[in-house]
C-alpha cells in the first residue's frame, strides 16, 4: 500500500502539505480532487518519485510497476502503432534479445526468451496495443501514420494509450479525458473499471469520476481529506460537514462575544475581577474554528439578450462540407430561443462541421440557410484559446469589446471569473489552460448572445468552474447547441440530442445511457459487416474499393499536402525560437548597452510565438476536415 505520513511539500514559496496523511490500499481506485494549485498533479509527482518531500515521509512497495502518461511526445517517425509498443520496455529488451540470438543462431537463448515472451504476453502485444488504439479512436489506416503527423490532442492519446498498454500495479492518470471526445470516454472508462490495480485519478469530469473510483481524497488547507465513496457521495457528505462546520463556528463565536462581553464590563471591578480573568484565560486557550468555505470562488451568469427574435435560424435541406465535398447532407433545422440542443456523433462524423456552419464559418453547399437579422452568436470553439491576444491582458481584451464601460465596471465583470487584482492587468501568455478558457468564456458572456454554440466549452475548466458554467446555461435565454464530452454538463443543460451520423443530422430519442449503448450496438454491427464482406468480396466490389480509394486519396492529398507545408514551417518557427531562448539564456544580453537588442530579441519571439499558434490553428483544421472526409468514405 502507499502511505504518507506527517508530509510537507513546498513548492516555491508555496506550501502545498503540511503534516499530511494518506493510505492508499492494493486493488483501490482513489479519485484525487481539490481545488487548482493545491497540488493534485504534486502528489503524484511524489509516488512517481519525481519530487521528494521537505518533511515526512512517503512509502510506495518497491515491487510496485507505475504506469503514468507522459506530458510530452517527440516528432518521431515511427508509426502510432510503434510507438505504443515502445511504452513497453520489458516487451522491446526481449524483442531485441531475440533478434539477436536469432542472428547469433543461439538455439538456447532463443528457447529462453521465446519463453519470457510468452509470460508477459508478448505474442498478444500488437493485437492489444491495436485494440487500444482503436478504442481511443485511431482507425486501422492511422494507427500505421507516423507520430508526427499527429496534433498534439492525438498525442496526447497515444501517451495515454503507452500507458494503459503497460503491465502494471499502480495506474497514475492525470486528466485523462482532456482531450478525449464522448465516444472514447464511453470506451476509456468501461477500461479503467476493469483494471486490476491500484488507481489514482485527477479528473474534472464528475460523472468520469463517479463511474470508477470508490474513494476519494480532497486537497484542501494543505490537507488529504479522505471520503468513502465516489463523488457524488463526497460531494453530499463534504456538505454535511461544512454545514456542521459552520453552526459549529457560529455558535463558538457567540460564546466568544458573550465571554468578551464579560471581561470588558467586569475586568477592572474588584469583586468581578477573578472571574473576568477567568474568561479572559478561557476566551485565549480556546481553540478557534474556522468558518466553512467552498473552494469556488467563480460566478457567472448570462446576460438578458437584447432581442429573442423567433426563429434565430432556419435550415431546410442544407448540405455542408469542405470544397466541393459536403460532410452532412439534407439538415433540417430551426433554432427557437429556448432551444437546448446537445449534438452526438462519433468522433469524425461532422460535429464540429454543424457548429462551423451555424457560426457561419462555413457557407452552405445547397439548400435554405436563414439566419434571423437580429441573431447574435456567442461561439466557443475547441481551439479558441489560441485566439486570444498572448500579450494583452483580460482587461485589455475586454476593454475592445466594451471601450466605453469605466474601467472599474470591466474589472468587476472579469473579478466574477477569478480575475481579480493584478491577474486582471497581467499578460495572457503564461496563464494556464483553465484560466484562459475562463477568460473565453467571460468575453462571450460580455456579448449577450442570443444562441450559443459551444464546442467542447469544458476543455482545461475545472469541477467548480464547470459546475458555475452548468448553472448559468440552465439560466439562458436564448437558444444553445452543445458538443461536450462532459455528460453531466449535457444532462444538465440539454433538452434534446441530435445524432450527427452517416453524413446525416436527425433527432435522436433516447439519453445519453442509450447514446452509449447505441455505440456499442453500431460498433458489433461494423464488425460483423466488415468479416462478412472479407469473407466472401466478390473481385468487382474488390475493384470498387480500390476506385473508392483512389478517389479518397485524390481528396485528401492536397489537405495533406497543405499539411506537410505547415509541419515545415513550424519546425522552422521552432528552430529560430530554440535560437532565441539560447540567446535570452545569455546574461550579458540584459547589460544596459544591449537593451536595443533586447527589445529586437523579444518582439522576434511574440511575433513568432504568434505565427506558431497561427500554423498550429490552420493544422487542426485541416486535420477535421481530412476526419470528417475520412468518416463520409467509410459510410
Amino acid at each position: 500500500m502507499i502511505t504518507l505520513s506527517q508530509a510537507q511539500l513546498i513548492r516555491g514559496s508555496k506550501v502545498l502539505l503540511d503534516e499530511a496523511n494518506l493510505t492508499i490500499y492494493p486493488g483501490h481506485k482513489v479519485g484525487l480532487v481539490g481545488a487548482n494549485g493545491t497540488g493534485k498533479s504534486s502528489l503524484l509527482a511524489l509516488i512517481m518519485g519525481k519530487l521528494s518531500l521537505d518533511k515526512g515521509d512517503i512509502q510506495v512497495p518497491r515491487e510496485w510497476r507505475i504506469a503514468s502518461v507522459a506530458q510530452e511526445t517527440p516528432a518521431l517517425e515511427v508509426s502510432a502503432l510503434e510507438y505504443v509498443l515502445d511504452g513497453d520496455m520489458e516487451f522491446r529488451e526481449l524483442e531485441a534479445a531475440l533478434r539477436k540470438a536469432e542472428t547469433d543462431n543461439d538455439g538456447h537463448a532463443i528457447a529462453d526468451l521465446h519463453g519470457k515472451l510468452d509470460a508477459i504476453g508478448g505474442y498478444s502485444i500488437r493485437a492489444r496495443a491495436g485494440a487500444l488504439l482503436a478504442g481511443l479512436g485511431f482507425s486501422e489506416e492511422k494507427q500505421s501514420v507516423s507520430v508526427k503527423s499527429f496534433s498534439g490532442g492525438w498525442r496526447m492519446r497515444l501517451n495515454l494509450a503507452q500507458a494503459l498498454l503497460c503491465r502494471s500495479e499502480l495506474l497514475l492518470l492525470d486528466e485523462p479525458t482532456n482531450h478525449l471526445d464522448l465516444d472514447t470516454m464511453f470506451w476509456l472508462e468501461d477500461w479503467i473499471k476493469s483494471y486490476p490495480g491500484t488507481l489514482v485519478l485527477i479528473s474534472h469530469d464528475r460523472d468520469f469520476i463517479d463511474a470508477i473510483v470508490d474513494e476519494i481524497v480532497h486537497v484542501e488547507n494543505q490537507k488529504l481529506n479522505f471520503y468513502k465513496g465516489n463523488y457524488s457521495t463526497f460531494e453530499r457528505t463534504r456538505a454535511e460537514r461544512m454545514a456542521q462546520q459552520q453552526v459549529a463556528f457560529e455558535r463558538q463565536q457567540r460564546e466568544r462575544a458573550h465571554m468578551q462581553s464579560f471581561v470588558d464590563r467586569f475586568r477592572y471591578k474588584a469583586s468581578k475581577a477573578k472571574q473576568a480573568q477567568s474568561r479572559l484565560k478561557a476566551l485565549e486557550k480556546m481553540t478557534e474554528l474556522l468558518p466553512a468555505k467552498a473552494d469556488s470562488q467563480f460566478y457567472m451568469e448570462f446576460r438578458e439578450p437584447a432581442s429573442l427574435p423567433n426563429p434565430l435560424v432556419a435550415m431546410e435541406n442544407v448540405s455542408v462540407g469542405y470544397g466541393e465535398t459536403p460532410i452532412l447532407g439534407k439538415v433540417h433545422l430551426n433554432l427557437v430561443p429556448g432551444a437546448r440542443i446537445g449534438l452526438l456523433g462519433r468522433n469524425g462524423a461532422g460535429k464540429s462541421t454543424l457548429i462551423k456552419l451555424l457560426a457561419s464559418e462555413l457557407k452552405p453547399l445547397t439548400g435554405k440557410y436563414e439566419p434571423n437579422p437580429g441573431l447574435t452568436i456567442g461561439y466557443f470553439a475547441q481551439h479558441q484559446l489560441e485566439y486570444l491576444h498572448m500579450d494583452d491582458s483580460p482587461l485589455m481584451h475586454l476593454q475592445r469589446l466594451a471601450p466605453s464601460h469605466r474601467e472599474q465596471e470591466l474589472r468587476d465583470f472579469l473579478g466574477g471569473f477569478g480575475f481579480n487584482g493584478d491577474m486582471a492587468l497581467s499578460p495572457v501568455a503564461p496563464f494556464s489552460g483553465g484560466e484562459k478558457a475562463r477568460l473565453v468564456l467571460a468575453l462571450l458572456v460580455w456579448q449577450s448572445p442570443n444562441l450559443l454554440l459551444l464546442d467542447e466549452p469544458t476543455n482545461h475548466l475545472d469541477l467548480e468552474m464547470r459546475h458555475a458554467l452548468t448553472l448559468a446555461l440552465q439560466t439562458f435565454e436564448g437558444a444553445m447547441v452543445i458538443v461536450s464530452h462532459d455528460r453531466h454538463l449535457l444532462r444538465l443543460t440539454c433538452n434534446d440530442y441530435y445524432l450527427v451520423d452517416a453524413g446525416q443530422v436527425s433527432s435522436f430519442e433516447g439519453d445519453l445511457e442509450d447514446y452509449h449503448q447505441w455505440l456499442l450496438d453500431a460498433a458489433k454491427a461494423a464488425a460483423a459487416k466488415a468479416s462478412d464482406n472479407d469473407a466472401e468480396r466478390p473481385a468487382q466490389d474488390k475493384k470498387q474499393q480500390k476506385r473508392l480509394e483512389a478517389e479518397l486519396r485524390q481528396k485528401l492529398s492536397p489537405l495533406r499536402k497543405q499539411q506537410t507545408k505547415l509541419e515545415d514551417e513550424q519546425h522552422k518557427i521552432a528552430s529560430r525560437l530554440a535560437l532565441i531562448e539560447e540567446r535570452l539564456a545569455d546574461t550579458s544580453l540584459y547589460e544596459a548597452q544591449n537593451k536595443a537588442e533586447l527589445t529586437k530579441i523579444l518582439a522576434e519571439r511574440t511575433t513568432l510565438g504568434q505565427q506558431q499558434e497561427e500554423s498550429e490553428m490552420a493544422w487542426l483544421e485541416l486535420q477535421e476536415q481530412i476526419d470528417v472526409i475520412e468518416q463520409a468514405a467509410q459510410l
